[in-house]
């Protein structure tokens, strides 16, 4: 099993990034999947989720109307839009199985700064 997370960088305060991971050792269609950040200093956090064909997506409470999560299974990715990104939003991205039961990838890293 592969995770590949891309799309990062560097953006000011208010801007958009889009993530993807592209998954392969799987049957990416078969598996709910979820976007998770780790930010400095702290715990692995569930950022929002999307069921297996796309038919139900689920946000944490602080990213619901700017973050859209998608997913494409001919290509076996899973994306992010982040818009209105904030400074503490700063955090290394990463994707996997909404259970988090692969091993996780290097991740995407995200900085918010002016």
């Amino acid at each position: 099993v592969q995770l590949v997370e891309s799309g990062g960088g560097l953006v000011q305060p208010g801007g958009s990034l889009r993530l993807s991971c592209a998954v392969s050792g799987f049957t990416f269609s078969g598996y709910g999947m979820s976007w998770y950040r780790q930010a400095p200093g702290k715990e692995r956090e569930r950022v929002a989720s999307i069921t297996s064909v796309g038919g139900s997506r689920n946000y944490a409470d602080s990213m619901k109307g700017r973050f859209t999560i998608s997913r494409d299974n001919a290509k076996d990715t899973v994306y992010l839009q982040m818009n209105s990104l904030k400074s503490e939003e700063t955090a290394v991205y990463y994707c996997n199985s909404y259970s988090g039961s692969f091993l996780w990838g290097q991740g995407t890293q995200d900085t918010v700064s002016s």
